[in-house]
Protein backbone atom coordinates (compact mmCIF):
# COMPACT_ATOMS: atom_id res chain seq x y z
CA UNK A 1 0.00 0.00 0.00
CA UNK A 2 1.53 3.30 -0.65
CA UNK A 3 2.22 6.03 1.56
CA UNK A 4 -0.91 9.02 0.44
CA UNK A 5 1.91 12.80 0.15
CA UNK A 6 -0.74 15.18 -0.15
CA UNK A 7 -0.62 17.76 1.54
CA UNK A 8 -3.30 17.82 4.57
CA UNK A 9 -5.46 21.33 4.78
CA UNK A 10 -5.59 22.73 8.83
CA UNK A 11 -8.64 22.68 10.03
CA UNK A 12 -10.12 25.56 11.88
CA UNK A 13 -13.04 24.84 13.81
CA UNK A 14 -15.37 28.39 15.31
CA UNK A 15 -17.33 27.36 18.34
CA UNK A 16 -19.87 29.37 19.84
CA UNK A 17 -20.48 28.76 23.66
CA UNK A 18 -22.95 30.52 25.78
CA UNK A 19 -21.95 30.54 29.77
CA UNK A 20 -24.22 31.40 32.52
CA UNK A 21 -24.95 35.14 31.65
CA UNK A 22 -25.81 34.68 28.50
CA UNK A 23 -23.10 36.50 26.91
CA UNK A 24 -22.20 34.08 23.59
CA UNK A 25 -18.15 33.41 23.26
CA UNK A 26 -16.31 32.88 20.43
CA UNK A 27 -12.91 30.33 20.33
CA UNK A 28 -10.98 28.54 17.27
CA UNK A 29 -9.77 25.32 17.41
CA UNK A 30 -6.41 24.78 15.64
CA UNK A 31 -5.96 20.93 14.12
CA UNK A 32 -1.86 20.87 14.86
CA UNK A 33 0.75 19.55 13.13
CA UNK A 34 2.35 16.17 14.69
CA UNK A 35 4.74 16.00 12.02
CA UNK A 36 8.55 16.30 13.18
CA UNK A 37 10.51 19.60 11.84
CA UNK A 38 13.15 18.49 9.38
CA UNK A 39 16.63 18.79 10.68
CA UNK A 40 20.34 19.11 8.88
CA UNK A 41 21.87 15.77 8.62
CA UNK A 42 25.14 17.69 9.71
CA UNK A 43 23.57 18.76 13.18
CA UNK A 44 23.12 14.96 13.82
CA UNK A 45 26.61 14.34 13.75
CA UNK A 46 28.65 13.71 16.96
CA UNK A 47 31.85 15.85 17.62
CA UNK A 48 34.77 14.57 19.06
CA UNK A 49 34.57 15.91 22.92
CA UNK A 50 38.30 15.77 24.69
CA UNK A 51 38.08 14.57 28.38
CA UNK A 52 39.39 17.05 30.69
CA UNK A 53 42.06 14.01 32.05
CA UNK A 54 44.31 12.23 30.71
CA UNK A 55 46.02 8.84 31.24
CA UNK A 56 48.99 10.13 33.21
CA UNK A 57 46.55 12.47 35.17
CA UNK A 58 44.47 9.75 36.44
CA UNK A 59 48.03 7.78 37.34
CA UNK A 60 48.98 10.49 39.45
CA UNK A 61 45.13 10.26 41.14
CA UNK A 62 46.10 6.94 42.02
CA UNK A 63 49.60 7.71 43.41
CA UNK A 64 48.26 10.86 45.62
CA UNK A 65 45.55 8.15 46.67
CA UNK A 66 47.80 5.54 47.94
CA UNK A 67 49.37 8.37 49.81
CA UNK A 68 46.76 9.14 51.59
CA UNK A 69 45.93 5.71 52.28
CA UNK A 70 49.17 4.70 54.16
CA UNK A 71 48.99 8.13 55.97
CA UNK A 72 45.40 7.11 57.54
CA UNK A 73 46.85 3.16 57.86
CA UNK A 74 49.58 4.57 59.63
CA UNK A 75 47.82 6.49 62.13
CA UNK A 76 45.79 3.61 63.32
CA UNK A 77 47.32 1.84 66.26
CA UNK A 78 48.83 3.58 69.78
CA UNK A 79 46.30 0.65 71.94
CA UNK A 80 47.64 -0.09 75.32
CA UNK A 81 47.31 -3.50 76.29
CA UNK A 82 45.97 -2.67 79.97
CA UNK A 83 43.37 0.14 79.94
CA UNK A 84 44.84 0.98 83.58
CA UNK A 85 48.32 1.33 81.85
CA UNK A 86 49.32 5.05 80.31
CA UNK A 87 51.85 4.20 77.73
CA UNK A 88 52.67 7.82 76.01
CA UNK A 89 55.69 6.14 73.73
CA UNK A 90 52.97 3.82 71.87
CA UNK A 91 50.18 6.67 71.78
CA UNK A 92 52.63 9.32 70.91
CA UNK A 93 54.97 8.15 68.66
CA UNK A 94 56.33 9.76 65.94
CA UNK A 95 55.12 7.05 63.28
CA UNK A 96 51.27 8.49 64.26
CA UNK A 97 52.45 12.58 65.20
CA UNK A 98 54.80 13.14 62.78
CA UNK A 99 54.78 10.69 59.58
CA UNK A 100 51.23 9.86 59.27
CA UNK A 101 49.76 13.61 58.91
CA UNK A 102 53.02 14.10 56.62
CA UNK A 103 51.94 11.42 54.30
CA UNK A 104 48.14 12.81 54.30
CA UNK A 105 49.36 16.51 53.43
CA UNK A 106 52.13 15.07 50.62
CA UNK A 107 48.81 12.75 49.07
CA UNK A 108 46.66 16.03 49.21
CA UNK A 109 49.13 17.58 47.73
CA UNK A 110 49.77 15.10 44.88
CA UNK A 111 46.10 15.30 43.89
CA UNK A 112 45.78 19.29 43.97
CA UNK A 113 48.78 18.68 41.11
CA UNK A 114 46.83 15.82 39.34
CA UNK A 115 44.09 18.35 39.07
CA UNK A 116 45.82 21.13 37.89
CA UNK A 117 48.71 19.08 35.45
CA UNK A 118 47.49 19.95 31.70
Amino acid sequence: MAKDKSKKKKVIKTVSTKDAGGLTTNSNKKKVSTKRPKVAKSSLRSETVQMPFGKKNFQIIGIGLALLALGFIMMLGGYNEDPNVWDPNVIYSKRITILAPLLILAGLGVQIYAIFKK
